[in-house]
This record gives C-alpha cells, sequence and structure tokens, in this order.
C-alpha cells in the first residue's frame, strides 16, 4: 500500500519577536489543522486516524502533548489520538514519515501530520536543584535554541553551538564567505519572487494578521550581507545574514491512502515514494542530509539524475552549499522558491514546510521525482522522496 499527501497548509512564518509573538504555540497548531480541514470539506473529522505533530521545543505551552491539544483545540472530536513527535529541526518531517508509515500497514486511512514553534514564546527554564534551599545564584537557562542544560559526560566537541559546528563545516570543505552570502541572497529574492508571483497564496494561510513571510528581504543585496559582522567568530563566515533567523510558525499535511481519495474528497498531490534518516557525529549535522537523501532515494528505487527538484531546509548557508555539493546536483533545482534562510526555520515546522512546498514545486515544474531533506542537531538528517503522480510517464 501507498501513501500520498492530499494537502499542504501553513502559517506565515514570522520573525522572533515579531508579528506572531503574541500567538501561543498551540493556537498557531489549532489554526493551520482548521485550515487544513477546511480544505477537505467533505472530509469527516472523525475520520482522522490521529494527529502526528512535531515539536522541537516542548518546554512551555507547547507542553503536554501539543498534538494533542491542537487537535482539541481545533475541534477535532476527542476519539480522534495525537502524539507529538520531537527530532528537532527535523521532527514535522518525521511527523509525516510516521504518518506515511501508519497509513503504508493499513493501521489508518487518513492523517493529520504537521509541527510547530515559537522559538519567541520559549521560556526560561530554572533546573531542580539536588537538595532543597540551595544557597548560591540560580541561572535561568533559554530553551529558544541549542544545548541546555547538557550532560558532563558529554564529549565537548559533541556540545559545540550551532553556528561554530558550521564553522567547522565551512574550514573542513572550504565554502567561503562570498558564496554563502550569494546563497542568501538567492534564497530572499527567490523568495520574494514567489510571494509576489502568488506562489505561496494557496499554501499559506493569513495568521494574526501577518500574510507573508516576515523575514524574506525584498532588498537584500551583495552590499548589506557583506556589511554584516560574523556571529560565531571573530574572523568567521557565518553571519545573520546566511543563516536561518529564530522564527515562530505552524504547518500541517493531510495525509491519506489511495482510497481515501474519496472520502478526502481530493485527489492526492505526491506520493510518498521514499524516506532516509541518518546519523553521525553531533557537530557535524549539518552534513547529515547527504546520506539520508541517498537512502530515500534509494528505497524509492530511483538516482538523483531523475531528481527534477529540492526543498532542502537552509539551516545555515554553508550546510545548504556542502549537501548540494556531495550530491553533485544542479544548484538550480534547488529551493527555487526561496528557503529557509529568507522565509525562517520555525523548529518543529520546518519539515511539514519542505514536503508542502516541494508538492507544489513538482507541479508547477512538470516534474516527477523531488528530495526533501533537513538537517538536525545533535547529528541527524531525514530526507522523503516525492512522486507526482501527473508527471508519471
Amino acid at each position: 500500500m501507498s501513501s500520498y499527501l492530499y494537502s499542504a497548509v501553513r502559517t506565515p512564518f514570522g520573525r522572533f519577536n515579531g508579528a506572531l509573538a503574541g500567538v501561543r504555540p498551540d493556537d498557531l497548531a489549532a489554526g493551520v489543522i482548521t485550515a487544513l480541514l477546511e480544505r477537505a470539506p467533505g472530509l469527516d473529522p472523525a475520520a482522522v486516524g490521529e494527529v502526528v505533530w512535531g515539536n522541537a521545543n516542548g518546554a512551555g505551552e507547547e507542553n503536554r502533548n501539543v498534538g494533542r491539544m491542537a487537535a482539541l483545540l481545533a475541534g477535532l472530536p476527542t476519539s480522534v489520538p495525537g502524539t507529538t513527535v520531537n527530532r528537532l529541526c527535523g521532527s514535522s518531517l518525521d511527523a509525516a514519515m510516521i504518518g506515511s508509515r501508519t497509513i503504508e500497514t493499513d493501521e489508518a486511512d487518513v492523517i493529520v501530520a504537521g509541527g510547530v514553534e515559537s522559538m519567541t514564546r520559549a521560556p526560561w527554564v530554572l533546573p531542580k536543584p539536588a537538595k532543597g534551599f540551595p544557597p548560591g545564584d540560580l541561572a535561568a537557562v533559554s530553551t529558544t535554541l541549542g544545548w541546555r542544560l547538557v550532560n558532563p559526560r558529554m564529549p565537548r566537541e559533541w556540545t559545540v553551538s550551532l553556528g561554530e559546528a558550521n564553522e567547522m563545516l565551512q574550514e573542513k570543505y572550504s565554502v567561503g564567505r562570498e558564496r554563502q552570502d550569494a546563497f542568501a541572497l538567492r534564497s530572499h529574492r527567490l523568495a520574494a519572487a514567489a510571494w509576489d508571483e502568488g506562489f505561496y497564496d494557496g499554501l499559506v494561510v493569513e495568521t494574526a494578521g501577518l500574510a507573508r513571510d516576515e523575514g524574506v528581504r525584498a532588498d537584500s543585496s551583495p552590499e548589506k550581507l557583506a556589511a554584516l559582522k560574523p556571529s560565531f567568530r571573530p574572523d568567521g563566515t557565518i553571519t545573520a545574514g546566511n543563516a536561518s533567523p529564530l522564527s515562530d510558525g505552524a504547518a500541517a499535511l493531510l495525509l491519506g491512502s489511495a482510497a481515501a481519495a474519496d472520502r478526502i474528497g481530493l485527489q492526492p498531490l505526491a506520493r510518498i515514494a521514499g524516506r532516509g534518516a541518518f546519523a553521525l557525529d553531533p557537530q557535524d549535522f549539518g552534513y547529515a542530509p547527504v546520506e539520508a537523501a541517498n537512502r530515500a532515494l534509494a528505497r524509492a528505487g530511483i538516482g538523483w539524475d531523475r531528481v527534477g527538484a529540492v526543498e532542502l531546509n537552509e539551516a545555515f548557508a554553508v550546510q545548504s552549499l556542502v549537501c548540494v555539493d556531495a550530491w553533485g546536483i544542479d544548484p538550480e533545482i534547488v529551493n527555487t522558491r526561496g528557503g529557509a534562510i529568507a522565509v525562517g526555520h520555525p523548529l518543529g515546522a520546518s519539515g511539514a514546510r519542505i514536503l508542502g512546498t516541494l508538492a507544489k514545486v513538482l507541479r508547477e515544474r512538470g516534474e516527477r521525482w523531488g528530495v526533501a531533506a533537513i538537517c538536525i542537531g545533535v547529528g541527524q538528517g531525514l530526507a522523503v522522496v516525492l512522486e507526482n503522480p501527473e508527471a508519471r510517464s
């Protein structure tokens, strides 16, 4: 049995402390689930087998299983189960992979998958002391991004910051500042053009008065990017301009079997043809999508020579460029409608965003095969291969 993507919708992605800062993450999630089901008006919500939802932080308002909370807030019957998946940046792509397997094993006919993150609203946390009433000060730890409350048994090289890990990656593969900035500029220009041309109109639902991705800078330029100071090393290459911003947002996907088309009232956008996961040393996480995608393609039974579109989450420009180089593909088929450097990267939502975008790009370009891939902190990567049923030969 095969699984299919029937519909995709997301919020615009807001900048840190921006237009979506006042919206709770469980409300962001509920909003896109509601919008997703409104696009399948013939579907009885009680027919949803499960909500599988991604979230990376889980330390604030999204705690207590945000997948279940969002389903309830969206008005789904209480009989619809919900679960939350945490694979950090890959959480919602993992949710889609889990949902597709559930359909392929005939455990459900229709699945709602997706993810959410409000990096703005991620709380500070206080670790509990080993004994009551400690005499000294206690430091609050931010849960917005990166390592926190690190186990002292972890090797130091594994727990470097995400930025430092990517500076190490650019040293290893000789990806200079100028090339990173050029990649970032391309992301902004393509995203701005996609919005102006109406590409995102069918994928994005206005939320809290925000109609477009807040981080897209149509006026970016080589000079502006070159003027930014390095963020992680005094003589480094990674800046706020060639890395993805802290973001808020949610994205949802409607998955189903072939037989579910009549129940859903829609024709499938794409078939989920292959899945891949890969892991390596934590500090090398930016390179992990390389083998994850290779494995997904092998399971789909095709090679890179047949791939017509790639959506690679742009956590950092250097990480994206290293992956594209390793695959040996034409860079022009990658993120043709902009990427996370421009659009934003709300951790738990990004995997669902790239999968929904990929399905539409395949339709737009008339391509049969596409790859969605994402790097994940602590040394992991995920990838999914989609097949466009309209382009089968």
